[in-house]
């Protein structure tokens, strides 16, 4: 059994959103939160709303116990890219790419054993 969170075109670019995400990998839902609260990063904050959505899914969805679930897996895949130009040099424009990710969270429950 397993819950299952996506947020998708997040204003953040995937290569920062990874730094991140590779973190809390592998690790039970209340360490991984702990992580995140100490981690001075913007894409933190978005990641530990993602689990925490995963978290209620997983509640009230899945009959699933809280405390014994992790993070199964977490990506950042790649989302749309908002292109945007900047006024140059002798009437020339270059392009800014602001990125956008989309976060897949999926979490599972501890086998007993």
């Amino acid at each position: 059994m397993e819950a299952k969170a996506v947020a998708k075109h997040v204003r953040i670019s995937p290569r920062k959103a990874r730094q991140v995400i590779d973190l809390v990998r592998e690790k039970d839902v209340g360490e991984a939160i702990a992580i995140l609260k100490n981690t001075p990063k913007k894409a933190s904050k978005m990641i530990e709303d993602v689990i925490n959505s995963a978290m209620a899914n997983a509640e009230h969805n899945h009959d699933m116990i809280v405390e014994e679930l992790y993070v199964a897996e977490a990506y950042i895949d790649e989302g749309p890219t908002m292109k945007r130009y900047r006024p140059r040099a002798m009437g020339q424009a270059s392009m800014i790419r602001k990125r956008t990710s989309h976060i897949t969270i999926v979490l599972k429950e501890k086998k007993e054993g």
